[in-house]
């Protein structure tokens, strides 16, 4: 089994955008480096408690993520951009890990920080991100930072998507909040590959040292 699929298509906003299992798309051609900000909403605010939101972190690495409704407790490892502008996804291993998408913003900061995790890991069996799709609407997250603090966030909505339409702007786009991007393969398998992208959308809800 081909544990990534990616499909290339075109849209206004996008030059070209890839899509895999890992959930790897590609961002516009100023991704490299771009730190998201701004004032674009999007996704179920009505999950997070927004009339007493959480205040927003400094810049700080994730290296762990636990979510306790589908049994995740993984490190996290860090994950850039391929020679053809796709976003990286973490190596097939046994001990398969989640990867943070080192040019989004870190968990707990202002905007989308994108999290990329396989549903299945060839000879290896399942994937880190296997449950992604049992996530409802108010589940924990929490991403422990290199600094020591963790950022917690409740689940705002799921999606699962074709590969050939990727809401890469939903994904990347600019929000005025911090905010979390959970990313796997779903649906169907047409042949050896999953038809869908699996999406988790969820705001942060408190934060500790």
């Amino acid at each position: 089994m081909t544990p990534l699929s990616r499909r290339a298509f075109g849209t206004a906003a996008l030059a070209s955008v890839l899509v895999g299992c890992g959930g790897g798309a590609s961002e516009p051609a100023s991704a490299p480096g771009r730190r998201t900000r701004g004032t674009r909403q999007t996704g179920d605010r009505s999950a997070d408690a927004s009339a007493n939101p959480a205040r927003a972190l400094g810049r700080s690495a994730p290296v762990r993520l636990r979510i306790p409704a589908i049994d995740v407790d993984t490190p996290v490892i860090r994950l850039g951009l391929e020679q053809d502008g796709t976003v990286e996804v973490p190596p097939i291993t046994a001990h398969d890990r989640a990867g943070w998408y080192r040019h989004s913003p870190t968990p707990g900061e202002v905007g989308p920080s994108v999290v990329l995790g396989h549903v299945h890991v060839g000879e290896f069996g399942d994937g880190v991100f296997r449950d992604l799709v049992r996530l409802r609407k108010g589940d924990a997250i929490e991403a422990r930072r290199q600094d020591g603090s963790t950022a917690r966030f409740a689940v705002s909505s799921v999606r699962t998507v074709a590969k050939a339409h990727f809401p890469a702007d939903d994904v990347y786009g600019d929000v005025d909040r911090p905010e979390l991007r959970l990313i796997t393969c779903g649906g169907p398998k047409e042949g050896q590959e999953y038809r869908d992208n699996v999406i988790v959308f969820a705001v942060l809800s408190s934060t500790s040292p």
